[in-house]
């Protein structure tokens, strides 16, 4: 970078002194030097903008090979692995849901493999800043998509009785999942310093932990009350008579 813009302050200082020597007119000489002076504030601001286009494209690439690897495909850490533990389930609608959930789950994948494939195709030809827009667009509807599947387990689990290993399993995704969602909100609000976009950063939503199941409370024992004495009194007497 230094080399890049040290040409503007010396031709400034070269002509501020070949000026004050030929005793040249300053109402010549200032416009040239403040020319010269936004000249290189344009472009050390350019520079800084593509220093951050450079950094906002590698952090994209990093946000979508980390979303696809670790809740996609068929990572023990994602929402289809976590729906494919209800496969066993009594009832028969539930079975259901989850074998249509299989089904998205493999077209998903296949939308997952073409964007990170596309993805990295662009990056190695140098194309990826011309497709920026696009690709932080697809990344945010597979994000929109993945969101619509924990919303719907956790509507489900919510009303069906699943087992405490599922809601673990769940509770773990949970966590790492939003980190994720929280990194990805971070970087929508940055980039928006940088390049102009209409996603904004509510639209990716955090997931809700399930409550950790609790076994019931044991029913208060009943404690028989003994008779006091005098309750007694009457049929005792009683029987003297």
């Amino acid at each position: 970078m230094l080399l890049r813009f040290i040409w503007v302050p010396v031709v400034i200082t070269i002509l501020a002194i070949v000026g004050h020597l030929y005793l040249w007119p300053l109402e010549m000489l200032a416009p040239i030097l403040f020319i010269l002076l936004l000249i290189g504030i344009l472009m050390a601001v350019s520079y800084d903008r593509e220093r951050k286009l450079e950094h906002s494209l590698l952090k994209l690439r990093e946000l979508g090979a980390y979303f696809v690897r670790r809740f996609a495909g068929n990572s023990s850490l994602s929402i289809f692995a976590v729906i494919d533990g209800l496969f066993n389930a009594d009832n028969p609608r539930l079975r259901e849901w989850v074998r249509s959930c299989s089904m998205s789950h493999l077209i998903f994948n296949a939308w997952c493999e073409g964007f990170i494939g596309r993805m990295e195709s662009d990056s190695r030809a140098g194309r990826l800043s011309i497709y920026m827009r696009t690709y932080l667009r697809e990344l945010w509807s597979l994000v929109i998509h993945y969101q619509e599947f924990i919303e719907q387990f956790y509507e489900v689990a919510e009303k069906a009785e699943i087992s405490q290993e599922t809601i673990d399993q769940y509770n773990r995704f949970v966590m790492e999942y939003n980190s994720f969602a929280q990194g990805f909100r971070d970087y929508i609000g940055d980039l928006r310093g940088v390049d102009k976009t209409e996603i904004e950063p509510p639209s990716v939503k955090l997931a809700k932990e399930l409550p950790l199941k609790r076994p019931p409370k044991p029913e208060p024992k009943e404690e028989k009350k003994l008779p006091r004495p005098d309750e007694h009194k009457g049929y005792i007497m009683g029987r003297g008579v």
